[in-house]
C-alpha cells in the first residue's frame, strides 16, 4: 500500500506514545485483565470521542471511568442517571437573585471536562436528550444562551442491559454520538483471584498519579490528527462505508460521521502504537468497538451464527 516508507515519528509523537503507554499502565493496576479495553478506550480519549460502556453491572465500568479521570488528571464530575433526573440537572438553571434583581445561571455538572454519565439508561429519553448538544458541539443552549464547555470535553457513559428493568434503549441519534461501545466482560481467573485477593480498586485509584493534564491531552489529541493516511487505505474505509450502504444485511449504512469515527479511531491508535501513519490493521482493530452500536443487522442468518455486523464486514471487504 506504499504506507511504510513515511519518516519515523517525531519528537511529538514519540513523547506522546510514552504518556499514553504510562496512563494504560497506571490504568491496568485498576482494571485487572483487560488491556485491550483499556487501550480501545484511551483510544477514544486521544480520537477527541465519546465512550459508552455497556455490561452487567459489577464488572468495573464505572470503576474504569474512575481511573481514566485520575490517570488524565482532569476535572471530573459523575452524574448518577435516574428515572427522576431532569435536564437542567445535567446543564443548570438560571435563579433569580433578588439583590441583583436579575437571573443567575448555575452551571450543572455538565460543565467539566471528564463526565460520567453513570447507568445512562436509566433516565427517561428526555434527560438523555440533555447530552446531544454537549457531545456534538461541546456546548450547550439553557434559556436561549449558547455556553461553551471546558476544553477538553469527553463523556464516558455506562449502561446496563436493556433487558434489565428500569431501562430505556437509547435512540440511534444518542448511540451515534458515542465514538465507541465496549463491553469488558468477565475477568479471567488469574485476574479474578488477584482482585479477590488484593486491596478495594477505589482505594487504590486514590493513589494513581496524574499521567497527563488537559494541555498535554490537547496536545496530544491535535498531533493525532496530524498522522498520515495514504490514498489506498481513505480506499478501504470508503469501501467500508460504501458496503455497509449497499449490504442488504443492515437496516441502514454507516454515516459520514461513522467514516469519520473510523478515521479518527484508526489515526489515534496508530500514535498510541508509537506510528506516524495509519496501517489497515489500525482500522480493523477499532472497527468493532465503532460500528457494530451503529449497524442494526437485518440478517437471521448472520445472527444465528452470532455474527457482528463488524466481523462480517472485514470478511467481506478485502483490504485494497
Amino acid at each position: 500500500m506504499g504506507i511504510n516508507t513515511t519518516p519515523p515519528a517525531t519528537n511529538i509523537g514519540k513523547a506522546s506514545t510514552l504518556l499514553l503507554k504510562q496512563a494504560a499502565e497506571s490504568i491496568g493496576q485498576i482494571i485487572l485483565g483487560k488491556p485491550e479495553q483499556i487501550r480501545l478506550a484511551l483510544t477514544c480519549l486521544v480520537a477527541k470521542g465519546h465512550l459508552l460502556i455497556e455490561d452487567m453491572p459489577g464488572v468495573g465500568k464505572t470503576t474504569l471511568a474512575h481511573a481514566i479521570a485520575q490517570v488524565m488528571g482532569l476535572d471530573f464530575q459523575r452524574i448518577q442517571f435516574t428515572s427522576d433526573l431532569l435536564p437542567a440537572d445535567v446543564l443548570g438553571v438560571s435563579v433569580y437573585d433578588r439583590d441583583r434583581a436579575a437571573f443567575e445561571f448555575h452551571p450543572g455538572p455538565i460543565f467539566s471536562n471528564f463526565i460520567l454519565a453513570d447507568e445512562i439508561n436509566r433516565a427517561t429519553p428526555k434527560t438523555q436528550s440533555a447530552l446531544l448538544e454537549a457531545m456534538e458541539e461541546h456546548q450547550v443552549t439553557v434559556e436561549g444562551d449558547t455556553r461553551d464547555l471546558p476544553q477538553p470535553f469527553f463523556v464516558i457513559a455506562t449502561q446496563n442491559p436493556v433487558h434489565q428493568v428500569g431501562t430505556y434503549p437509547l435512540p440511534e441519534s444518542q448511540l451515534d454520538r458515542f465514538l465507541m461501545r465496549l463491553h469488558l466482560g468477565f475477568p479471567d481467573r488469574e485476574a479474578e483471584r488477584e482482585l479477590l485477593q488484593g486491596e478495594d480498586r477505589r482505594d487504590m485509584i486514590e493513589h494513581i498519579k496524574p499521567v497527563l493534564d488537559s494541555g498535554k491531552l490537547l496536545t496530544i489529541q491535535k498531533h493525532a490528527t496530524r498522522l498520515h493516511v495514504s490514498e489506498a487505505l481513505m480506499d478501504y474505509i470508503q469501501a467500508i462505508l460504501d458496503f455497509s450502504r449497499g449490504s442488504p444485511m443492515f437496516e441502514f449504512g454507516l454515516s459520514p460521521r461513522g467514516g469519520l469515527a473510523l478515521l479518527n479511531s484508526a489515526r489515534a491508535l496508530a500514535l498510541i502504537d508509537g506510528q506516524d501513519y495509519v496501517l489497515p490493521e489500525h482500522v480493523k482493530e477499532v472497527i468493532a468497538a465503532v460500528v457494530n452500536h451503529r449497524l442494526v443487522l437485518t440478517s437471521d442468518e448472520l445472527k444465528e451464527k452470532n455474527q457482528t455486523a463488524a466481523s462480517y464486514i472485514s470478511e467481506s471487504v478485502p483490504i485494497p
